[in-house]
């Protein structure tokens, strides 16, 4: 029998969704401490140096990066598929992932989700609001006008979903926690290509979770994600009280 993945991740975090719709889609059994990374204690520090999610664990194998884990799993678990044959476009597939992980982590995450949530409510400081208004009226929408221009008017960008489908659309579902939305208006294939990606079976099962973690502070969420039936590791590296991570940049 295979040894039950673990991961290390709070399913709020668009990292850590990436990494569990790719369990899902392949249909692998796993584990996960739903950690916010600001909780983490000293173990978790040893598994992840820059104090970030997801930690993915494979019996004696500590990976970090959620781009590192999808890689793993494509590659141990090759079906389905999650990069395109093709070369011409798994590579452009890894491109959409990195723009993702990059450019919408910076501007949906750190400009938006954490100026809104995690400084209010983390770490109770005011949120910088000229950085949240620059995002919203000049960098998000310029960053949402290449979108427009890559992503299908129907189905997904390989044909089947993949990689840069899960990435993308992770990042559009945490945002909306702070009542962030496509314009469809102004954009009508890329908020009709999120709607269609967060349909998904996958997202649809996580979002239950998320759900009912949502507006809860980190030490009650692991209880109230138990009492839904998430599949919880027998262990935590949570601890009561917050901690900054490594600076980014």
């Amino acid at each position: 029998m295979a040894q039950r993945l673990q991961v290390i991740g709070n399913y709020l975090s668009p990292y850590v969704r990436k990494v569990l719709v790719c369990l899902e889609l392949k249909g692998l059994d796993y584990a996960i401490d739903p950690i916010t990374p600001f909780y983490g204690d000293e173990a978790f520090a040893r598994l992840s140096p820059l104090r970030r999610v997801p930690v993915l664990l494979d019996g004696e194998l500590v990976l970090n990066d959620s781009s590192v884990i999808c890689q793993y799993l494509e590659d141990k678990y090759p079906q389905p598929a999650l990069y395109p044959a093709d070369i011409a476009q798994r590579a452009q597939a890894r491109w959409l992932e990195e723009y993702a992980d990059t450019r919408l982590a910076d501007l949906l995450i750190w400009r938006l989700f954490y100026q809104l949530a995690i400084r209010r409510h983390i770490f109770r400081e005011g949120t910088d609001e000229a950085v949240v208004r620059k995002a919203r009226e000049v960098q998000i929408p310029a960053a949402l006008d290449y979108l427009e221009g890559v992503l299908p008017a129907a189905g997904y960008l390989f044909g089947a979903p993949s990689i840069a489908d899960i990435s993308l659309a992770s990042y559009f579902r945490t945002a909306s926690f702070v009542r962030y939305a496509v314009d469809a208006a102004r954009w009508p294939r890329t908020a009709a290509f999120v709607e269609r990606v967060l349909a998904l079976e996958p997202f649809r099962k996580l979002a239950r979770y998320e759900d009912a973690m949502l507006r809860l502070p980190p030490p009650a969420q692991r209880d109230a994600l138990a009492a839904i039936g998430a599949p919880l590791t027998a262990w935590t590296h949570g601890t009561a009280t917050p901690r900054r991570g490594v600076p980014r940049g």
